[in-house]
C-alpha cells in the first residue's frame, strides 16, 4: 500500500530543541492550496491509500487542512494529522476543532508529546485534545518522544495517570535535534527494517523516507525528485524499485551496517535512523554498497 507524509507547510508556532522536521532556522514554506488539492487527486490516481499531514504544525492552516482532509476522504484515502495541540487550551476549543475534523472525514489524530514539546504547550492541552477525541469518536494516539532518560518518567506517568493511549518513540538526532547530546542506547541486535513511507515537502520535493530523509546533505540519498517536473507515479516507482531502498525495507539497517563493517557492539548503541544516517550520508559508503549489491543482498540469514 502506498502511503505518504504530506508537508503542506514547514511553519510551526513553537521551536522545540528535538524537532527533526526543520533545521535551526525554519524556512516557513507553504504549498498553494489549489496545487495541494490537485496533488491529492493525482496521488489518489497513483494508488495512495494513506496520507499523514505533518512537517510544520497543520493546525496553523486549519481551514486549509480541513479541505485537504475532506478531499482525501472523498478519494477513500486514510488520513492522519500530527499536531502539538496548541489549539486545545480548553475543552470548548478542543471540541470545536475535533468536531470539524470528524465532519471532514479525518481518520486519526496523532498528538505529539514530550518534555521538549511541553516547554511550549501545556500538557493539559494534550489531555483536552485526547478527551475530545474519545468523546467525539475520533481515533487518536499520543506520540511520546523520548530519549528514555529519567527526566521523562514524570511525563510518562502523566499519560498513565490519565489513562491515555500513547506509544513511546525514540528521538531522531537529525534536523534541530542533531545538536542535542546523544544518549547511548543499548538494544537487542534487531533487524531494523524500515517501511520508508515517502515525504512530500512544501516545495514539492519528494523523498523516499519521511523521517530524517531530508537531512542527508552529503549524499541526498533519499531525494526522488520534484512533483513540478515528475509525476507522482514516476517518483513512487523510483522509490519502490531502487535496489538499495528495497534492502532497507527487507533485510534492514542492522544487517547492512554489519555488512559494511561496523562492529556489532557499536551497532547496538544506535537507533535505526542513526544507523541509516551513518551509512547513507557517506558518499563513499553509498557508492560501495551500490557497487556490491549482489553480495550485499546475500548477507542475510
Amino acid at each position: 500500500m502506498r502511503k505518504l507524509a504530506f508537508g503542506y507547510s514547514n511553519r510551526c508556532n513553537i521551536r522545540c530543541e528535538h524537532c527533526v522536521a526543520t533545521e535551526e532556522t525554519p524556512d516557513n514554506k507553504k504549498m498553494d492550496l489549489e496545487k495541494a488539492l490537485e496533488i491529492i487527486v493525482e496521488l489518489a490516481k497513483s494508488g495512495v491509500s494513506g496520507i499523514s499531514f505533518s512537517a510544520g504544525e497543520p493546525f496553523i492552516y486549519f481551514n486549509d487542512t480541513l479541505k485537504l482532509v475532506k478531499l482525501c476522504s472523498q478519494k477513500n484515502i486514510y488520513t492522519r494529522i500530527v499536531t502539538n495541540s496548541f489549539w486545545a487550551k480548553s475543552k470548548e476549543s478542543a471540541d470545536e476543532h475535533i468536531v470539524q475534523l470528524k465532519k471532514s472525514g479525518l481518520c486519526q489524530l496523532r498528538l505529539s508529546y514530550s518534555r521538549w514539546h511541553q516547554k511550549n504547550v501545556n500538557k493539559l492541552n494534550v489531555l483536552n485534545a485526547a478527551r475530545s477525541c474519545e468523546e467525539n469518536g475520533l481515533e487518536y494516539y499520543i506520540s511520546f518522544i523520548s530519549d528514555f532518560s529519567k527526566e521523562d518518567d514524570q511525563h510518562e506517568q502523566f499519560l498513565r495517570t490519565n489513562k491515555l493511549k500513547f506509544f513511546p518513540e525514540p528521538i531522531i538526532y537529525s534536523g534541530r535535534a542533531d545538536s542535542l547530546e546523544r544518549r547511548n542506547i543499548q538494544t537487542d541486535y534487531q533487524v531494523n527494517c524500515c517501511n520508508m513511507n515517502p515525504y512530500l515537502a512544501p516545495n514539492l520535493d519528494m523523498y523516499a523516507c519521511c523521517d530524517a530523509g531530508t537531512h542527508f546533505p552529503d549524499t541526498n540519498f533519499f531525494y526522488l525528485g520534484n512533483l513540478s517536473k515528475n509525476s507522482s507515479e514516476h517518483l513512487f516507482n523510483k522509490s519502490e524499485t531502487d535496489p538499495l531502498y528495497k534492502l532497507i525495507r527487507s533485510m534492514g539497517i542492522t544487517n547492512i551496517a554489519s555488512y559494511a563493517g561496523m562492529k556489532s557492539r557499536e551497532i547496538i548503541t544506535y537507533s535505526k535512523c542513526e544507523l541509516c544516517k551513518i551509512l547513507f550520508n557517506n558518499p563513499e559508503m553509498v557508492a560501495r554498497l551500490r557497487a556490491e549489491l549482489p553480495r550485499l543482498a546475500g548477507w542475510n540469514r
